[in-house]
């Protein structure tokens, strides 16, 4: 089992071509933390800003994507993509696996523990900080991919992650080294 995971992606269409070509090709999932199209008021416009063609490419994607809804992402988004953004929060089961996706973006870190415990979350993914955080606790990996494209990291490192036969890990997109990884139960 390879499940890509990928949040605020912000409409730059470079960016995901690369991290699809490179990393997500061969998942048999890719999970949105939200943030898809938008680039939002607080971020620059980067170059590579390209809504309309990034949702065609999201469209056309052979590996199947499920999305949660972003702070940015607006009704409008999904009007021009085929793929539902579900909102507050998207709910899987993978391989016994109870993974819980929601953007964050206003959820306090007790209350994401909150949601978790009460969701028997093993696996709770958000995004929204575009920085990467990998941890666990009681029980649960909590996974935010940062942002592959529009990174607020210190160290300026873009991300994703992936879950990868029995480990979670967050990736850095230009050297595909992990910067860390937490072993699944």
């Amino acid at each position: 089992m390879k499940i890509g995971i990928i949040s605020d992606t912000h409409g730059c269409l470079d960016t995901w071509n690369k991290v699809f070509a490179t990393y997500f090709h061969d998942a048999d999932l890719i999970i949105h933390a939200g943030d898809v199209l938008y680039h939002g008021p607080r971020n620059v416009i980067p170059a590579e800003y390209n809504p309309k063609q990034l949702a065609e490419v999201l469209n056309n994607c052979p590996v199947p994507i499920v999305t949660a809804c972003g702070n940015c992402d607006a009704e409008v988004d999904g009007m021009v993509l085929n793929l539902p953004i579900q909102s507050p929060y998207t709910y899987l089961l993978l391989n016994g696996l109870r993974v819980v996706v929601t953007h964050g973006h206003n959820l306090t870190e007790e209350a994401k523990q909150e949601l978790a415990q009460r969701l028997k979350a093993d696996i709770f993914i958000t995004g929204h900080t575009h920085i990467a955080v990998l941890e666990k606790h009681n029980n649960t990996i909590y996974v935010n991919p940062g942002s592959p494209g529009m990174t607020k990291r210190p160290d300026g490192k873009n991300t994703i992650a992936w879950i990868n036969d029995n480990k979670v890990e967050i990736i850095e997109i230009v050297t595909g080294q992990p910067l860390q990884s937490e072993v699944l139960v």
